[in-house]
């Protein structure tokens, strides 16, 4: 092999190692994107729900109407013990426990 062949060789394993460097960076940069979210990303706060909660147990209910974070209604109970639980909007017990407070709140 000659000098020049070998010179031109050279640049080749360059660009070559290059975008090898390039495509590895760009797949790690999209799994982080996809994987744990973000401090800043908005989503449903909700994972996990509960079908029925004590009502004596409950100091307030929000509950947060689907939007562009989520898209689903979420119910969040916040006990007396101060501890945050989720509930599940469809289930009839948690439907009726809303609809008592929604009462008793227009009542006053």
């Amino acid at each position: 092999m000659t000098r020049t062949a070998t010179a031109a060789a050279v640049p080749r394993v360059h660009r070559l190692l290059r975008g090898t460097l390039l495509l590895l960076l760009l797949v790690t940069s999209c799994r982080h994107v996809a994987g744990a979210p973000a401090g800043n990303e908005l989503r449903c706060q909700c994972l996990q729900t509960w079908q029925r909660m004590y009502p004596k147990l409950i100091q307030s209910v929000k509950v947060i109407p689907p939007g562009a974070s989520c898209d689903q209604t979420e119910v969040i109970a916040t006990l007396k013990n101060g501890q945050k639980a989720c509930l599940n909007p469809e289930a009839p017990r948690v439907k009726q426990m809303i609809e008592k407070m929604l009462k008793k709140g227009s009542t006053n």
